[in-house]
């Protein structure tokens, strides 16, 4: 299993979050972790990498932090590019794990490939700080690209997209799982989540509501539960729709 969670729980200001969650995924697999504001997705995420306190047991916070650098990329949902650095120098970052010290043949590969897949070739010597918005997030996806790990955890990563770099993005992920790679990404999008991901994993109250392919986790009973909402499902040559209701 490329994640590898048991019993994970998390308190964050003496508030229960997370209760006793337990979650395998697989290599190829791209998982949509679904669920209202406040569900707990973020923290979830951060507690399997270790970056906060958790109880239970999470294969990824076992790792060391070289090992776990070279096995998981993150996207944060909080996304800031604090320096004036140009693009291709942001993207480059993703290979500090690595040893070719930036200046590898590797390393320029996987530089190259992700600033191509991104579609950021015109940016490549853009200070990073004077892309739009989108612009930006679409650099930092780059970077977790170049680091080139067997798994990618992005928390919200199509927020700020506009609608065809929402469909990129996400197609790209879908390719990446398809090569062999394994996807984490929240998303608050469940049409998008059900065309895209090959499972769905429904957060609510800090506990795994429903897990399983889109047809079995978007019902409606399951969406009244977690989101206090109805939904209608269209289907579109496209794949399927799903409309609040």
């Amino acid at each position: 299993m490329v994640i590898d969670l048991a019993g994970l729980s998390v308190t964050r200001r003496k508030r229960p979050v997370l209760h006793g969650v337990t979650l395998s995924i697989g290599k190829g697999e791209f998982v949509g972790l679904i669920g209202p504001n406040g569900a707990g997705k973020s923290s979830l995420m951060e507690a399997m990498l270790g970056l906060i306190p958790f109880t239970g047991r999470s294969s990824l916070a076992q790792m060391t932090p070289a090992d776990r650098a070279r096995h998981a990329a993150y996207l944060p949902q909080a996304r800031e590019i604090a320096w004036p650095v140009s693009v291709e120098d942001l993207v480059a970052l993703g290979r500090i794990p690595w040893p070719g010290g930036r200046r590898s043949g590797a390393d320029r590969a996987a530089i190259d490939a992700a600033i191509a897949r991104m579609g950021l070739e015109p940016f490549r010597k853009r200070t990073a700080l004077r892309l739009s918005g989108g612009e930006q997030n679409r650099a930092l996806i780059a970077r977790a690209l170049a680091q080139d790990t067997p798994l990618l955890i992005a928390d919200e990563p199509i927020a700020g997209l506009d609608p065809a770099q929402q469909l990129a993005c996400l197609r790209l992920f879908r390719d990446l799982a398809v090569e062999g790679r394994t996807v984490l990404a929240s998303i608050h999008d469940l049409g998008l989540a059900a065309r895209f991901c090959s499972r769905l994993v429904l957060l609510s109250g800090g506990h795994v509501l429903a897990d399983g392919p889109a047809a079995e986790v978007l019902q409606d009973t399951l969406l009244r539960r977690a989101f206090g909402i109805g939904v209608r499902r269209v289907e579109t040559p496209d794949g399927p729709a799903i409309l609040p209701v």
